[in-house]
């Protein structure tokens, strides 16, 4: 806290961030969304291999432990809502992920939005991150105008907030936020950018449509260091972040990039027209990764198997073994309304708006 006291113009962020916080809400309440409030301390997880996971025991009365898990999203807790009728619903809420250090984009524990629509595809949930962020955008502006009129003490809040006419201004770069944004599919990106043909690391026919040497022969002519054991997954994501996202979102313009390879489907529907695909999509603005959003996978038995592949790879990767979440697969088993949703950095948010390098510039108490 030495350091609010040394610069007090630094809560200007923070009341940025206060008025973010409440601009998401009433941008959802206009929307008529349901806010929900979901368990941060769980008893199962959804198993997911790229993540590490917080664990804990919890004592009864008589001192007897069972595992327990902080949430990584509140992801499986809203779906199982929506499973029971709820509808259109979003949240705010704290989640943990483990092994997040040493970056400047990354916490430990973080502030994570998450939405879902009802009878929506990923591309109405594209259209609500263009109007969500210009929302802001222009509550923001507007709030800027009012102290400066009324000459309030918030005298560096306009240097903090760079705006024109629906551009912001983040690490010198200019992003217009007027909407159509950039729509860019993740074969057209890695043929753009990576100079690689989709069809020459993968199979179209065979039951292994993702064979990780055919990936590891371009890639070692590209320079990467791999070896056997690395999965087409682990392969294919040095060079989509060498090669790919140091380009998304930097030329003027957000971007959607979308329909992500099977391996890197998530929780996300495969395409119909295409098995090696999922109608999945990432937000790009200005290099920093905001938003994570899927067809949601309905399919019981779809999912039950990509459970089951996540536990080996979650053992062959020595992370932190789960107790998986059967709860929501039985949810999914009962029906899960076809639906589409995003998981949003909030943190990340307001770094944008704010124009901060890091994420330990717009968090109270961040972890060292």
């Amino acid at each position: 806290m030495y350091k609010f006291k040394k610069n007090p113009d630094l809560w200007q962020r923070f009341f940025l961030r206060e008025q973010i916080i409440r601009t998401i809400r009433n941008f959802f309440y206009k929307e008529k969304f349901h806010e929900v409030e979901t368990p941060i301390l769980l008893p199962a997880l959804i198993p997911e291999s790229y993540l590490d996971v917080f664990e804990t025991f919890l004592k009864d009365r008589h001192g007897n432990k069972k595992r327990m898990f902080l949430a990584t999203s509140p992801e499986a807790s809203i779906k199982k809502l929506i499973a029971a009728g709820l509808g259109n619903c979003f949240e705010i809420t704290k989640s943990f992920r483990n092994g997040e250090t040493g970056s400047i984009a990354h916490n430990p524990e973080f502030t994570i939005l998450e939405w879902y629509r009802i009878k929506a595809s990923y591309k109405d949930i594209m259209s609500d991150c263009e109007n969500l962020i210009l929302f802001l955008y222009k509550n923001l502006k507007s709030q800027i105008s009012a102290f400066q009129i009324n000459k309030l003490n918030h005298k560096s809040l306009s240097s903090v907030l760079k705006m024109t006419d629906f551009e912001i201004v983040y690490q010198k770069q200019k992003i217009n936020l007027a909407p159509p944004w950039e729509k860019l599919s993740v074969v057209d990106a890695l043929k753009k950018y990576a100079d690689i043909d989709f069809d020459d690391i993968t199979e179209k026919k065979k039951s292994d449509l993702f064979p990780a040497e055919k990936l590891a022969k371009v890639a070692e002519r590209k320079g990467y260091n791999v070896n056997k054991n690395n999965s087409w997954e682990e392969i294919f994501n040095q060079i989509f972040l060498n090669e790919i996202e140091p380009h998304l979102g930097t030329h003027g313009k957000p971007t959607f990039i979308y329909d992500y390879p099977k391996p890197m489907a998530g929780l996300a529907k495969i395409k119909e027209n295409e098995p090696r695909l999922a109608e999945r999509f990432e937000l790009y603005i200005a290099g920093l990764e905001l938003g994570d959003c899927y067809n949601e996978l309905t399919d019981y038995n779809e999912q039950k198997a990509r459970f089951q592949n996540e536990f080996i790879l979650i053992k062959k990767k020595k992370k932190t073994k789960v107790i998986a979440d059967n709860n929501f697969l039985q949810a999914l088993k009962t029906g899960l309304p076809p639906c589409s949703g995003i998981a949003l950095g909030v943190d990340r948010l307001v770094m944008l708006f704010t124009d901060s390098y890091s994420i330990k510039d717009v968090l109270l108490f961040p972890l060292d």
